[in-house]
């Protein structure tokens, strides 16, 4: 059994920053891309980004130059530094993570509980 658990959530100011962790625990074989989406009330999941397995990241052109996505593959965690914070940054953030538990089973998708984010203007 795989659990994803996120961290790090919280209420800060416009301007301010937040870092997000998620750790990845249970039965791994391996980790292939890990990622971070958000969601409001009323609106479709978003994603905020993704880091391969071999380091490469991506992000959408709204968190572009203020979120840096990273990994320690030692500790199964992913991060989310995020700087200049918006209001409309507010939102459930989700950890997602391509999973293998065995040599022989293709990876799953595993997602966490979420964590709040507020962003106050």
């Amino acid at each position: 059994q795989v659990q994803l658990v996120e961290s790090g959530g919280g209420l800060v100011q416009a301007g301010g920053s937040l870092r997000l962790s998620c750790e990845a625990s249970g039965s791994i074989y391996s980790i292939n891309a890990m990622a971070w989406y958000r969601q409001t009330p009323g609106k479709r999941r978003e994603w905020v980004a993704t880091i391969q397995i071999g380091g490469t990241r991506s992000y959408p052109d709204s968190v572009k130059g203020r979120f840096t996505i990273s990994r320690d593959n030692a500790k199964n965690t992913v991060y989310l530094q995020m700087n200049s914070l918006k209001p409309e940054d507010t939102g459930v953030y989700y950890c997602y993570a391509k999973i293998a538990t065995s040599r022989w089973e293709y990876p799953d998708d595993y997602w966490g509980q979420g964590t709040q984010v507020t962003v106050s203007s």
